[in-house]
């Protein structure tokens, strides 16, 4: 195995689990996230070499999985494709606990936040520190403090208007 291999490999192993997730908050369909973290570790793999390490290499692949996701999403939108995802949802005649049902809710609730509140409460969600968030979305982090807030809020609201229906 090459270096840039076992580097590859201990940077997959490192961030996948967060770039998939990360997907999934765009998405909200595992089939497509598992592709776009694909897509983005492709693209990590092809550009590795261009890393510059002037910025963390975790920031630097959440931004190239953003970029994957929002390419993905526009030609989604042209795309006028029928919706087959509540047949599919139903047809998947599956038990799942309560919490497995919470956290299924919940990411319907982030895919019905814009775009940039999906990034940064995906980002929060993964543990990211807030000073690596404020790099990648490009705000301050006093400006982030308050937008987090105010996500978090529209996500309760949203959560607890689901839980009454």
């Amino acid at each position: 195995m090459s270096q840039k291999e076992q580097i590859f490999k201990e940077i997959f192993q490192a961030n996948s689990k967060k770039i998939y997730r990360l997907c999934f908050g765009y998405t909200n369909d595992e089939d497509s996230a598992n592709d776009l973290m694909q897509e983005t570790f492709l693209k990590v793999w092809q550009n590795l070499d261009k890393f510059r390490n002037q910025a963390m290499i975790s920031t630097w692949i959440y931004r190239i999985a953003v970029n994957t996701c929002l390419t993905y999403l526009k030609t989604e939108k042209r795309q006028a494709k029928d919706e087959l995802t509540p047949n599919i949802i139903e047809n998947k005649a599956e038990e799942t606990s309560e919490k497995q049902e919470q956290i299924k809710t919940l990411y319907s609730c982030i895919a019905q936040l814009e775009e940039n509140e999906r990034l940064l409460i995906t980002l929060v969600m993964d543990e990211v520190p807030y000073p690596e968030i404020a790099e990648i979305s490009g705000i301050s982090e006093g400006n982030l403090r308050v937008k987090i807030h105010r996500i978090k809020h529209k996500l309760t609201e949203l959560f607890n208007k689901h839980e009454r229906l």
